[in-house]
């Protein structure tokens, strides 16, 4: 398996997968900026996903995952900056269903 690090449970990345079947490998230390992802991969035996590092995201389609994923990156860039947090970037025509898609993983978009 080409991403056979992704089954050990200390692992550093988990795979995000959208509803058209993309993968998108992140950092884990990344999904933890969620509170819903936060809890799905921690703890014992809670979440299937704790045990697999994979997250089927089946409402999300992969333009949004990804979005989701840089924003994962933004907000652990700037967590903890004594500078002024710039926007996060999007495009007016999918402003709203990344909105709703921040909804669920408990992302909020500063």
């Amino acid at each position: 398996m080409m991403y056979a690090a992704l089954e050990k449970r200390e692992n550093v990345y988990v795979k995000l997968i959208s509803s058209d079947g993309h993968e998108f490998i992140v950092k884990r230390e990344h999904t933890l900026t969620s509170g819903t992802m936060k809890a799905m991969l921690s703890g014992p035996g809670q979440f299937a996903e704790n045990e697999t590092n994979e997250v089927n995201f089946r409402e999300l389609s992969s333009h949004v995952l990804s979005k989701v994923c840089m924003y994962f990156t933004h907000k652990v860039r700037y967590v903890n900056s004594s500078t002024e947090i710039p926007k996060f970037p999007t495009i007016p025509e999918i402003a709203l269903e990344l909105l709703m898609a921040m909804n669920f993983p408990d992302c909020s978009i500063k």
